[in-house]
């Protein structure tokens, strides 16, 4: 199986999730990529220090998502929500293949998930149909204007829906003290011992 973790820059958290995965299941294939990466960075020094004082190296070096990644991946693991919500609307055709890590460990929520993906299409279908209708004719601003108007039942559904969802994220420890990297490796530390688990049965 072919596990891709993914946050927002791909220098705090994901890189934390594949070394810990590695370092716990030599035989995974994983990697880790970031929505809003820049290529080649190290990781967060904290991070490095945090995965060290456990005997952990991270020679890690930064890579944006990309279609050809998720399409290596059979499972793509983000940190929160708001990631895979993000690559739900980025990348809609590897949308069955993502999930929170806490989700995909848990596997709670399903339900909603599904029902917040159809609106997620539902509302792109429209999104593109009054563009294509409309756009020559208005103004970007007056085009904008209507089309929160006319998209207004369909993003009350998905507020609605979001709000159903526990809260599967992993704590974002950038900006803050090596304590608080300390903190998140082992929310993520338990997660991953969950996934490990998972992909033994």
């Amino acid at each position: 199986m072919n596990i891709l973790f993914v946050c927002t820059g791909n220098t705090c958290r994901s890189p934390m999730a594949e070394a810990l995965l590695k370092e716990k299941m030599p035989e995974a294939s994983t990697q880790s990529a970031g929505i809003f990466a820049s290529h080649n960075l190290h990781a967060n020094a904290f991070a490095i220090q945090s995965l060290a004082e456990r005997g952990i190296q991270c020679e890690h070096r930064s890579q944006p998502v990309t279609a050809k990644l998720l399409s290596w991946a059979d499972v793509v693991l983000t940190m929160t929500t708001g990631h895979k919500q993000s690559l739900i609307i980025d990348f809609p055709d590897y949308q069955n293949n993502f999930y929170t890590l806490k989700e995909y460990v848990s596997e709670a929520d399903k339900q909603v998930w599904q029902e917040l993906q159809k609106a997620y299409a539902d509302l792109e279908v429209k999104r593109a149909l009054f563009i294509q209708q409309h756009g020559t004719k208005l103004g970007k601003r007056e085009l904008e204007r209507r089309l929160q108007e006319y998209l207004s039942h369909e993003l009350a559904t998905i507020r609605g829906l979001e709000t159903n969802l526990i809260n599967y994220d992993i704590s974002d420890p950038f900006g803050g003290s090596l304590g608080i990297y300390q903190e998140t490796l082992n929310e993520l530390e338990k997660h991953i011992d969950l996934l490990i688990k998972k992909i033994k049965k």
